[in-house]
């Protein structure tokens, strides 16, 4: 069954999406890039708030920002994210030295769960999930680093995306489709299979860097409780 993964910039915002029914409230700053990062007194002024959540709760990753490939760096960024408390720390494969960043976060996969984001529109370089798995990554997700220039679908074909997620899944790897989606890349990319959809712009009004609006998301959601009814 596909989750729903919902990108929010704000506190106020990740109370919409908890009462929108997001399966996973993601901390992400569209403001500043693709994966942009919150500041680190936020995030931890939301690890507090999600901890305080009665019942059942939506899970809660990060984003570590846009980062160049070079190890020191990312595993810097990661680590600053993970000392929050953020349990799911998501970062980017840019160009660089992917192969370094990998073995430099090795470590911290013991501590956290790590999520690579392989970049749709810059040639993802599908054959380093194994090499992900054994750093310990908890998962992997396709997303886009060009919001201007088309969603997934425009970039990757179905074989491509199908591929993805089977070998992720194969390497024990939680999987998920991001980049600019809307509500009729819902069935298709449901019927591919991966653990969630993430969305942030399909949610918002003006676009990815607006107000999220509960009526956008619930769109998104009836989309994707339709998928799940006629799998």
């Amino acid at each position: 069954m596909t989750g729903f993964l919902a990108s929010v910039s704000t506190l106020e915002e990740i109370e919409l999406v908890r009462a929108g029914g997001a399966d996973i409230v993601d901390l992400k700053n569209p403001a500043q890039g693709a994966l942009g990062a919150w500041e680190t007194s936020a995030l931890t002024a939301a690890v507090a708030r999600w901890r305080a959540w009665p019942g059942p709760k939506p899970a809660l990753s990060a984003t570590i920002g846009d980062q160049p490939m070079t190890p020191d760096v990312v595993r810097a960024a990661a680590e600053r994210v993970a000392a929050t408390g953020v349990p799911l720390v998501k970062l980017g494969l840019f160009a660089g030295d992917v192969a370094g960043c990998l073995a430099a976060l090795q470590p911290l996969a013991n501590r956290a769960q790590l999520i690579a984001v392989f970049l749709a529109d810059r040639a993802p370089d599908f054959g380093l999930l194994p090499q992900v798995a054994a750093a310990g990554f908890r998962g992997a997700m396709l997303d886009t680093a060009d919001k201007s220039a088309g969603g997934l679908r425009a970039h990757l074909t179905e074989p491509d995306l199908r591929r993805f997620v089977g070998a992720a899944r194969g390497l024990g790897l939680l999987t998920g489709l991001a980049g600019s989606l809307k509500s009729e890349d819902v069935a298709p990319l449901a019927g591919i299979g991966p653990d969630y959809l993430g969305f942030r712009g399909a949610l918002c009004e003006g676009g990815r860097t607006g107000r999220l609006h509960p009526a956008a998301m619930a769109s998104i959601r009836q989309a994707l409780a339709e998928s799940r009814q006629a799998a």
